[in-house]
């Protein structure tokens, strides 16, 4: 095992590493921009560098400054999280240039999975099923027509080094083809450098379902059980749960099968997840992330399994600490991202102080947050708070602990999501497990409307709430605003 790893992140991820870090008597090195001198993840470390700026160009992209900080350091390994550098192969080279382990799957691997049409080519040679289109780059306009025809409108047109919807345009009829094949290659040139595009069938209202994979560095690879991530606003998720509402034990053997195979034909080693949309009983391959996601926790509540530990351990050489057949889904989990956006004013972003915060807690409740009360919340990065998982037996059970828990968070002094979230738990056709990628445009009054009730029927306890957080205000006048208010909360939300 390793002796000291750094973490090329921030915030709550950059925690949860450092958690793994600590059971396995591993020490942990934080990395942190000007903006994050007063952060929680930097604190709970036992090494912390400043890398630069606040802009992530001058620190968390920084691979020259973060390099530099790991040799300080002395750290023998790296861990990059998610987002940022997480699926940069020029980061592992360099690693490997210093003799640092970087702790994910080659660069290789990294660069075939991070272009969707070599990932394509990938997985048709496979036998992984795939969504019809092309697998080329299309450039010309005749070309880009006769695939759209020979294929069936509507068709999508992707970006094919592209990410998080970012360029992606939907076109249903001939005269819009060639629109969209200007707009998204200068979205994909401007945005990723390259403007290499590709056409596949839209897939009208499906469900976005994700596998799992652990594969060590002795050949063994399996999956994690499932998740389904359809709860989506502009191609970024929203909420997560595990197992799929769908999923049955014949269909979790011919995707998770299909999700092995994927990983093995590219030979894949440590974490990553295999994406595919499911439609009308049909799965296809979507994409292959490269990296741990944002996700995670409830593949590991249902499971039992500690995917971060066992990053560190493959990459360290040990062996996956299961197979197939003992992996097991117990019960369902959610998780519902906490972000600071005013859901009211179409997901703004809401940086600022935080003056007041309690977060929810008893059975069943897991809080991965990188912030504390009076910590403010920067403007440079992704607006994540937290995330906010719940267990329970089945998945109504597991709709109800949410309900609880988010009566139970208290975040004063930004606009949160958490009124999204509540309307969501709320919703009928999010408790019959009707769900779909455009789930939220296709509800999106009625969830604006209970969001309005939500956020009208909290207000007046919130401002009660803030003259209890203030530091002249003794401990139990706290504790008896905190409590009227969640149960205040937990009662109005049940209506």
């Amino acid at each position: 095992m390793f002796d000291k790893v750094l973490v090329a992140n921030r915030g709550e991820i950059a925690i949860r590493v450092m958690r793994a870090c600590r059971e396995l008597d591993v020490k942990s090195v934080a990395v942190y921009s000007e903006a994050d001198k007063n952060s929680l993840f930097a604190k709970y470390a036992d090494e912390a560098y400043l890398i630069g700026g606040p802009s992530p160009a001058d620190s968390y992209l920084n691979i020259s400054n973060i390099l530099e900080a790991a040799e300080q350091s002395g750290a023998d390994a790296l861990h990059p999280g998610y987002g940022f550098l997480a699926e940069n192969s020029t980061l592992g080279d360099e690693c490997t240039k210093r003799g640092i382990k970087l702790i994910g799957p080659s660069g290789s691997v990294i660069n075939a999975m991070g272009s969707k049409i070599e990932s394509r080519k990938l997985m048709e040679k496979a036998g992984v099923p795939v969504i019809p289109g092309n697998s080329k780059g299309v450039t010309d306009p005749d070309e880009a027509l006769q695939i759209a025809e020979s294929i069936g409108y509507p068709v999508i047109v992707k970006a094919s080094a592209g990410g998080g919807g970012i360029g992606m345009r939907t076109v249903y009829e001939e005269d819009e083809l060639l629109r969209a094949l200007e707009s998204t290659q200068s979205v994909a040139a401007s945005s990723f450098g390259d403007s290499t595009v590709f056409i596949e069938k839209y897939i009208e209202e499906p469900r976005h379902i994700e596998f799992q994979i652990l594969a060590d560095e002795n050949g063994n690879t399996i999956h994690v059980a499932d998740r389904e991530c359809s709860i989506q606003r502009r191609h970024q998720k929203l909420i997560e749960e595990a197992p799929s509402p769908i999923m049955t034990d014949k269909l979790r053997e011919e995707m998770g099968s299909a999700a092995v195979k994927a990983a093995s034909s590219i030979g894949y080693t440590n974490a990553g997840t295999v994406e595919f949309l499911y439609s009308n009983e049909e799965f296809y391959f979507l994409e292959m992330n490269t990296r741990i996601q944002v996700e995670h926790p409830i593949t590991e509540v249902v499971t039992g399994v500690d995917l971060v530990k066992e990053q560190l351990k493959i990459a360290s050489g040990r062996e996956l600490c299961c197979t197939q057949e003992d992996i097991q889904v117990r019960g369902h989990a959610i998780e519902c991202r906490i972000n600071a956006e005013d859901p009211l004013a179409d997901f703004a972003p809401n940086p600022g102080k935080i003056t007041g915060y309690r977060s929810p807690g008893g059975p069943g409740v897991r809080v991965d947050s990188g912030v504390y009360m009076n910590y403010t919340i920067p403007p440079f990065y992704d607006s994540m708070i937290s995330k906010l998982i719940v267990w329970g037996r089945n998945r109504n059970a597991a709709i109800t602990r949410m309900r609880r828990a988010l009566s139970e968070y208290i975040i004063l002094g930004v606009k949160t999501t958490i009124p999204f979230h509540k309307s969501m738990m709320l919703s009928p056709n999010f408790q019959d497990a009707k769900l779909h990628t455009h789930f939220v445009d296709e509800y999106k009054q009625e969830i604006m409307d209970n969001m309005v009730k939500i956020v009208e029927k909290d207000k007046e306890m919130e401002s009660r709430l803030k003259s209890t957080f203030l530091p002249s205000k003794n401990v139990a006048a706290v504790s008896a605003a905190v409590s009227s208010y969640m149960a205040h909360s937990l009662e109005k939300n049940k209506k």
